[in-house]
């Protein structure tokens, strides 16, 4: 490994774990779309690994099977670099980016061609120690932003409750209007409504 690349390397893991213990491993330019892959990966985001494993192995997912090596590589890495405790693991992060398109052609009738884009993936995995996952609370909404609304909301229903009058008002009339008719017809017939 270049020094370069051992740079690179340290930046990445400064970025995706900090100075929290554990270990990452990607796989880059993965001939699998990001959309199929993210459905795989998140079957395995914040579960154990064993159990993430399990999964991956009997998932009929074609992207599995990249999931499952990079998530054998990411717990090789702990044990063999940090020296953590296998069984103890847990995905922390999983996310897949967006790799380079490659452009293909494919031709159709009367002359003409339709483009193909062959997408690829970037696939990363982060396991950390069950004890070592930070669970940050949930902040509460500010309540000034739910006064407003409130308002609103008493404000509405007394435009729909005028509607409603209206609308019984019409009803009434309409219902009204076929009695009047048929005592009419009743006069004319010689009966007795």
């Amino acid at each position: 490994m270049s020094a370069t690349e051992r740079q690179r390397t340290s930046a990445r893991r400064d970025t995706l774990l900090g100075d929290r213990p554990g270990a990452f491993a990607s796989a880059r330019y993965v001939r699998i779309t990001p959309l199929k892959a993210r459905r795989v990966v998140d079957l395995v985001r914040g579960v154990p690994v064993d159990q993430a494993l399990a999964t991956l192995e009997f998932a009929p997912q074609a992207a599995a099977e990249t999931v499952h090596k990079v998530l054998r590589s990411a717990v090789a890495n702990a044990e063999t670099t940090e020296g953590l405790d296998t069984h103890d693991l847990v995905v922390s992060v999983a996310q897949v980016d967006e790799g380079p398109t490659m452009k293909r052609w494919r031709p159709r009738a009367q002359g003409r061609a339709t483009r193909i884009n062959k997408r690829t993936s970037h696939i990363t995995l982060v396991v950390e120690p069950a004890s070592a996952l930070v669970i940050e609370p949930v902040k509460p909404a500010k309540k000034t932003a739910k006064k407003a609304p409130a308002a609103q909301a008493e404000e509405t229903p007394a435009k729909k409750t005028t509607k409603k009058a209206a609308a019984k008002k019409t009803a009434a009339k309409k219902t009204a209007a076929p009695e009047e008719s048929g005592a009419a017809t009743a006069e004319t017939t010689g009966e007795e409504a």
